[in-house]
């Protein structure tokens, strides 16, 4: 079992110290796949005159950016980082660069704008376009503290995370979260990418992560292993109902997300999708006409 990390409703717009060297503010953007909210971190000592950076501005929302402001107030921001282009992360990162003058980074975004067809309310950010393209590896560095971009894709092709070498700490985004499994849908997400993005991550033994919606990870090699364990199982259960007969994904979730609210099946369909994707380029299945998601899935 994964040992979820819950966290009560957060105090919306206000700028709360997590660590020595990071702040939070959370967007009032609540929902079933953003759980409590966007959480936008600023890194670096608070204090007037110090220079931070700050990672995932968030979703439009002008109440987020008035709180974004005034927590960063007195202070220089020198670079406005984002983990990826889905809407409850980037939109919010030209308007607030602008008003405090640096530059937007982050990784290309996709070259095909994708849609997902309304199961999830995480649509890629059509106008986003960073001043700066990060490939992974980059350094940057501020007052006292230091992040890597550490390129994670799977989630979404241009994931981003962020490393606080400091703190030897990891900004997940979407990658890891600890409130629940994180959706990789297709045709952008990528199954075998994900799991080689969690692999590299679990090497790296980060002492603590910092996902952009929900609570820290304070023990992560236990609930990465977790999370990693969870992922083979649930491409073993997959491969197993296929074992019984060809099978459609709508006939595979009922079964394998008996337990989950049905309203989230759509989503569940979509990391099926992507766990078939990975089996058939594996050689391991096939499907007819074609691997789509309303395909008849078989054993190979």
């Amino acid at each position: 079992m994964i040992p979820f990390v819950r966290e009560p409703e957060p105090a919306y717009g206000r700028a709360e110290a997590v660590s020595p060297l990071i702040r939070r503010v959370v967007a009032a953007n609540p929902g079933p796949f953003t759980y409590t909210g966007t959480g936008t971190y600023i890194v670096g000592r608070a204090g007037s005159g110090a220079a931070v950076a700050v990672i995932e501005p968030g979703p439009p929302d002008d109440a987020h950016l008035a709180a974004l402001l005034a927590a960063v107030g007195g202070q220089t921001v020198s670079h406005v980082l984002v983990t990826h282009t889905h809407r409850d992360h980037s939109p919010l990162a030209r308007p607030f660069a602008a008003a405090v003058g640096a530059p937007v980074l982050a990784a290309r975004p996709p070259a095909q704008v994708v849609h997902v067809s309304g199961a999830l309310d995480e649509d890629d950010d059509e106008a986003f376009w960073p001043d700066v393209v990060l490939a992974g590896g980059e350094v940057l560095e501020g007052d006292g503290w230091t992040l890597e971009a550490m390129a994670t894709p799977g989630h979404a092709s241009n994931h981003m995370a962020f490393v606080l070498r400091e703190e030897n700490a990891l900004f997940s985004g979407d990658h890891v979260m600890g409130w629940s499994t994180t959706v990789v849908a297709p045709p952008d997400g990528d199954m075998a990418a994900y799991m080689a993005s969690l692999d590299a991550v679990i090497a790296r033994g980060f002492s603590c992560l910092w996902p952009t919606h929900g609570a820290p990870i304070t023990e992560p090699e236990p609930f990465l292993q977790a999370y990693r364990a969870h992922r083979l199982e649930r491409e073993a259960q997959v491969l197993a109902e296929l074992a019984k007969g060809p099978r459609r994904i709508a006939d595979i979730v009922p079964t394998l997300y008996a337990a989950v609210d049905s309203r989230l099946w759509p989503a569940a369909s979509l990391s099926v999708w992507a766990h078939l994707i990975a089996l058939e380029r594996a050689g391991r299945v096939e499907a007819r006409p074609e691997p789509g998601l309303d395909a008849v899935w078989a054993l190979a």
